[in-house]
């Protein structure tokens, strides 16, 4: 019965791409529901001999990943900030920067409110927003590990519609104080204990936050990391994944470049996108991908169709 009202549901209409991503996305759900009802789950002694369940991660960057743009240059761009960025660059750390910029939109009159709604204007690819849904609704673990700042990052999600996809998002943190200021600081105490990764910059290093995934329960054999990602302190934690993980660094950018800089030192599988038509296309054949080459009992996501055919 379900399969066949799901087929009069796809001949009755002719959405667009974007509406038949969404559409499949609900329907690869429905069907995973029907089926677990008719496949129950293993029995102790088969799931022994199979192993544990496989877990699929997928970390994003933010900035220039998720979204096309630097969300930090963007309140600085909408805001009328450019000219004092420019001076004061030279003399202090991002982070310290930023901080001092909502400093003086406070100075000048403007509330986080204000903020929020510069945020709001910032846009993100349609393609790769249905494909974020799609991989949620597939049972997969969504993560944010970026260097740009919680308040930002937070906001353009709900804005978007997509925050509740995200289990986890790790960055530096950003927050309203007594005055009606937005401060941002640090993910890493710079002071009192700075991480001392020569390869990241001083508030972040992203390469401690992986080793923490994979101390955790998600460091077992079974998971499947996806990384995304485009700039340098991306490289870090992409010398953490191992063989069975999967790396997709924005073709052109500096993470790009420094993999093939010496490819031998980066385990990772490696799958190069150009935009956010590449991104979404590419992560979910690589999902498909994988889904195929694992067995599909023992995993999180059981009896889900393939993603490919979800069209982009």
């Amino acid at each position: 019965m379900g399969t066949r009202s799901d087929r009069l549901i796809v001949l009755s209409i002719r959405p667009s791409p974007l509406a038949r991503l969404l559409l499949a996305a609900l329907l690869l759900h429905r069907r995973s529901c029907l089926a677990a009802a008719d496949c129950p789950p293993p029995s102790p002694a088969s799931r022994d001999e199979m192993g544990k369940a496989a877990v699929l991660v997928v970390v994003f960057d933010f900035d220039r990943t998720l979204i096309d743009c630097d969300s930090d240059n963007w309140v600085v761009t909408e805001m009328g900030l450019t000219q004092l960025f420019r001076q004061l660059y030279p003399t202090m750390p991002w982070t310290s920067l930023m901080n001092r910029m909502m400093r003086e939109l406070h100075s000048q009159g403007k509330s986080v409110e204000d903020i929020a709604e510069c945020l709001k204007r910032v846009p993100l690819h349609p393609q790769v927003i249905s494909s974020i849904r799609a991989v949620h609704s597939h049972g997969c673990q969504l993560k944010i590990v970026s260097d740009a700042n919680r308040f930002f990052i937070e906001t353009i999600l709900k804005q978007h519609g997509l925050l509740h996809c995200f289990s986890e998002i790790i960055t530096n943190p950003a927050f309203e104080d007594e005055e009606g200021r937005l401060r941002i600081v640090p993910f890493h105490d710079t002071v009192c204990s700075p991480h001392g990764c020569s390869l990241c910059p001083p508030n972040m290093c992203k390469g401690i936050v992986l080793d923490r995934f994979l101390a955790s329960e998600l460091g077992d054999e079974n998971t499947r990391f996806i990384y995304l990602g485009d700039g340098k302190g991306d490289y870090c934690p992409c010398l953490k994944l191992r063989t069975q993980d999967f790396l997709m660094p924005r073709k052109g950018f500096p993470l790009w470049e420094k993999i093939w800089s010496n490819r031998n030192l980066v385990k990772a599988q490696v799958h190069e996108w150009s935009n956010g038509d590449d991104l979404a296309r590419t992560l979910i054949d690589l999902l498909d991908r994988i889904l195929k080459n694992l067995d599909a009992c023992p995993l999180d996501f059981t009896h889900e169709a393939p993603l490919r055919s979800i069209p982009l």
